[in-house]
């Protein structure tokens, strides 16, 4: 889905039923605030839990909360450095997932009252 074939963006695929499970679980895990921010803090560079939940303002169990969800979906690593993980993007289309999230809210303009109204996963906390 997505990938160049000679240099050329190759049109999405159909998606069967097991293939749009997978797609939507990806998207749902992507669509929490708090997963959204470690990953952009992530697309900056490797870094451990504590350099995380401090740059993103979070504790630091909570961070290793969701650092474990990112994994299991696979989209984020950690290595064993010492007796610290470094956490890192799984790959590059983990950065283009969230630069054209960015991209598109930013396209649509947040100032389009239907995206205003949209509610967001903090409101329903």
């Amino acid at each position: 889905m997505g990938h160049e074939v000679d240099g050329r963006p190759r049109p999405p695929a159909q998606l069967d039923a097991e293939s749009a499970a997978t797609v939507a679980a990806t998207l749902q895990a992507l669509a929490t605030p708090s997963r959204l921010r470690i990953l952009t803090q992530l697309r900056q560079g490797p870094s451990g839990v504590n350099d995380l939940a401090d740059a993103v303002e979070m504790e630091q169990s909570a961070v290793s909360h969701q650092l474990r969800l990112l994994r299991a979906m696979g989209l984020v690593t950690g290595a064993r450095s010492g007796r610290s993980i470094v956490y890192r993007l799984y790959d590059n289309h983990v950065a283009m997932l969230l630069d054209e999230a960015v991209y598109h809210i930013e396209h649509l303009g947040m100032s389009t009252p239907e995206v205003q109204k949209l509610p967001t996963t903090a409101d329903s906390a």
